[in-house]
C-alpha cells in the first residue's frame, strides 16, 4: 500500500515532496525552480504507478526521460530540467548516488539561428510600447538583458553615475555588469520616483517588504523594507508570498511583458517570430555590426563560453549573405 503522492513516509515524518520543498527552500532555490522540480518529481512518481522513488533505479529514470523525448516530444532544455530535478531528489533528499544513467533517448537540440530585428524594426516595436513596458523593452535591447534579469532588477543594481547595471545571479550563477543606455536615464529616473512614492505608501500602511535572494532574509532581516532592495519594476498590486504568506510587492509578471511585446510586434507588422529575447539577440548582433569585438560582447551577455556568442556572427547584417548570386 503506497500513500497518494508524494509517496509513503513513516509516521511523524514529512512526506517525500514536503521534504524536497523544505530542502529547496533551505538551499535558497528560487520559487520557479521549486515549482518545476516538484512538478517533475510528481510526474516521475505517477509515470511509475505511484511507486516510491526508493524502489526505483537508474533504469526507471532512463525510461521516464526517454518517454519525455519519444512520447512527450519535449525540448532538450525541458528534458535536462527533468533530469536535474531527479538528480536532486536522489542525491540531496534520498542520499543516494546514482550510477550512470544509460540508454536515455536524448532530445537533439537542432541548431537554430536567433531571430534578430534590424535597428529600424527595434524602433518600430518600441514605438508601440508605453510606460514601464517600454522601459523594460529598452533595457532588454539597450543593455542586453534576459527577460527575468530585467524583471528581477533591484534599485541598488542601477548606477546612474557610472551608467551601468549589475545583473545579479544571472544564468550560470555569476554576476555581470552591462551598460545603462543614456537615453533611458530620464524616463527611468521618473519611473523610480513613482515606485518610491508607492513604496513609501506601502511602508506607511505596514507593508513594504520584498523577497530577498538567498540567505539574505536571515542575515539581513530589515533589508526587505529598504528602498535599495526594492524591485525596479514592481507589480501594481501586493500579493502573498507563497513561501511565507507575507503580503508584499513582487516584480511585474513576465507574461505581462511578453504579451505587451507580442502585441507591439503584431501592430508593427513585422513578420518575424520576435519575442522579448529577440531584443537581446538584436543587442548582440548590432554591437558586432558596429565593430565591437566578440569578447566584449561575450562579457556583456554573460556567456561562459565564447562559442555561445559566436552564433551572432552568422546573422550579421551583411549585404545579402556576403556572397554574390550567380544570377547577379
Amino acid at each position: 500500500m503506497v500513500d497518494p503522492l508524494p509517496g509513503a513516509s513513516p509516521a511523524g515524518k514529512p512526506k517525500l515532496l514536503e521534504q524536497v520543498r523544505r530542502l529547496l527552500r533551505l538551499r535558497h532555490y528560487s520559487l520557479r525552480t521549486e515549482e518545476a522540480y516538484l512538478a517533475w518529481m510528481k510526474r516521475f512518481i505517477l509515470f511509475h504507478g505511484k511507486r516510491h522513488p526508493r524502489e526505483l533505479d537508474e533504469r526507471d529514470i532512463s525510461a521516464f526521460l526517454s518517454g519525455l523525448a519519444v512520447e512527450g516530444k519535449v525540448a532538450a532544455s525541458t528534458q535536462n530540467q527533468a533530469l536535474s530535478a531527479l538528480l536532486f531528489l536522489y542525491k540531496e533528499v534520498l542520499g543516494r548516488e546514482l550510477a550512470f544513467i544509460g540508454g536515455v533517448v536524448r532530445v537533439k537540440r537542432p541548431p537554430k539561428l536567433p531571430v534578430v530585428l534590424s535597428p529600424a524594426e527595434v524602433r518600430a516595436v518600441l514605438a508601440q510600447l508605453a510606460g514601464q513596458y517600454r522601459l523594460m523593452a529598452e533595457l532588454l535591447y539597450g543593455s542586453g538583458l534576459r527577460l527575468l534579469e530585467c524583471l528581477r532588477l533591484r534599485v541598488k543594481d542601477v548606477d546612474f553615475q557610472y551608467l551601468h547595471i549589475v545583473v545579479r545571479d544571472s544564468k550560470g550563477g555569476k554576476d555581470r555588469r552591462t551598460m545603462l543606455p543614456v537615453s533611458v536615464v530620464p524616463a527611468l529616473r521618473d519611473h523610480l520616483d513613482e515606485v518610491k512614492r508607492r513604496h513609501d505608501v506601502d511602508l506607511a500602511q505596514g507593508f513594504g517588504t520584498v523577497h530577498l535572494p538567498g540567505a539574505l532574509e536571515r542575515k539581513m532581516p530589515n533589508a526587505s523594507r529598504e528602498w535599495a532592495w526594492q524591485y525596479v519594476f514592481p507589480a501594481l498590486k501586493r500579493s502573498a508570498d507563497p513561501r511565507t504568506g507575507i503580503e508584499q510587492r513582487h516584480h511585474v509578471s513576465e507574461k505581462n511583458l511578453q504579451n505587451a511585446v507580442k502585441s507591439a510586434v503584431r501592430v508593427s507588422r513585422i513578420n518575424k517570430a520576435a519575442s522579448c529575447h529577440t531584443f537581446r539577440h538584436s543587442f548582440a548582433t548590432h554591437l558586432l555590426e558596429n565593430g565591437y569585438d566578440i569578447r566584449t560582447v561575450q562579457e556583456l551577455l554573460g556567456h561562459k563560453d565564447v562559442s555561445t556568442t559566436m552564433i551572432y556572427t552568422h546573422v550579421l547584417n551583411k549585404p545579402g549573405i556576403g556572397v554574390k548570386s550567380p544570377l547577379d
